[in-house]
C-alpha cells in the first residue's frame, strides 16, 4: 500500500479541522465580543462571549434564511442578532439584547418600570445610572414608541417579532428606537462568557490603563 505524501496528510487534515471549524462556527456555538456599554451590568466591555446557534435556529450559513426551527426566545433571554435595518445595502451588524416581549405581547413603560400585558416585569439586571443617550437631562425622543423611552404607551409585538431592550437602559439603542426584531433575524442565545479584558468596572474595556487586564472571576460564569 502506497503511504500518502506527508504534505499530502497535513494538508487533508487542515481541510478537514478547517470544515469541523466552520460546521461549528455557522451551526453549534459562535464566539462575539462585547463592543458597548449597552448591556451593563450583565455584560462587560471587553466581554467575549460563546452564542449557541442551536438555540433557536438552523440557517443557512451566511444568510438569515430558517431551515428549521428548534425552539422560541423566552422572556429574559440574551440574545445576539442582526440588527433589523430595511436598507439591504447597509453592512449587516449584530445586537445583542435582553427579550422582552414575545409575539403578541402588550409592552409598555412608565416611569422607567416595563410592563408586560398589564403585569410589571421583575428586573433586577436592569442598570438606570449613567446617562449618554440622555445627557444633560435632555430626553431625546424614542423614534420607533415616539415619545419618552422611559414612558410609552401600550405597544402589541406582532406575530413573528421580538421587543428587546438593553439592560443599561439609559445608554441602549434598542426596540424603543429602531422596532421589533424579526424572528428570523436571531442568530443565537449568548450562553457563556470565555474571555474577559478590561478595567474592574467594564466602562472603558481594554483601555490600556495599568489597571486594565483580565478579568478572570467572569472567565466561564454563564450569560444570564
Amino acid at each position: 500500500m502506497t503511504r500518502k505524501p506527508v504534505w499530502r496528510e497535513y494538508g487533508e487534515a487542515l481541510v478537514l479541522a478547517f470544515c469541523l471549524a466552520m460546521l461549528i462556527r455557522f451551526f453549534v456555538v459562535q464566539a462575539y465580543q462585547i463592543p458597548s456599554g449597552s448591556m451593563l451590568n450583565t455584560l462587560l466591555i471587553g466581554d467575549k462571549i460563546l452564542v449557541s446557534r442551536l438555540s433557536y435556529n438552523v440557517k443557512i450559513p451566511f444568510t438569515d434564511r430558517v431551515i428549521f426551527r428548534l425552539g422560541d426566545p423566552a422572556v429574559g433571554d440574551i440574545i445576539v442578532f442582526t440588527f433589523p435595518d430595511p436598507n439591504p445595502d447597509n453592512a449587516r451588524i449584530d445586537y445583542i439584547k435582553r427579550v422582552i416581549g414575545l409575539p403578541g405581547d402588550v409592552i409598555e413603560a412608565r416611569d422607567n418600570k416595563i410592563y408586560r400585558n398589564g403585569e410589571a416585569l421583575d428586573e433586577p439586571y436592569v442598570r438606570l445610572s449613567g446617562s449618554l443617550l440622555f445627557r444633560s437631562g435632555v430626553v431625546h425622543p424614542g423614534v420607533f414608541v415616539r415619545g419618552n423611552p422611559h414612558n410609552f404607551a401600550p405597544i402589541t409585538v406582532p406575530e413573528d417579532h421580538y421587543f428587546a431592550l438593553g439592560d443599561n437602559r439609559n445608554d441602549s439603542l434598542d426596540s424603543r428606537f429602531w422596532g421589533f426584531v424579526p424572528r428570523d433575524f436571531i442568530q443565537g442565545k449568548a450562553w457563556r462568557v470565555y474571555w474577559s479584558w478590561g478595567d474592574k468596572a467594564g466602562d472603558a474595556g481594554s483601555s490600556g490603563f495599568a489597571d486594565s487586564g483580565p478579568r478572570w472571576g467572569r472567565i466561564g460564569s454563564l450569560v444570564e
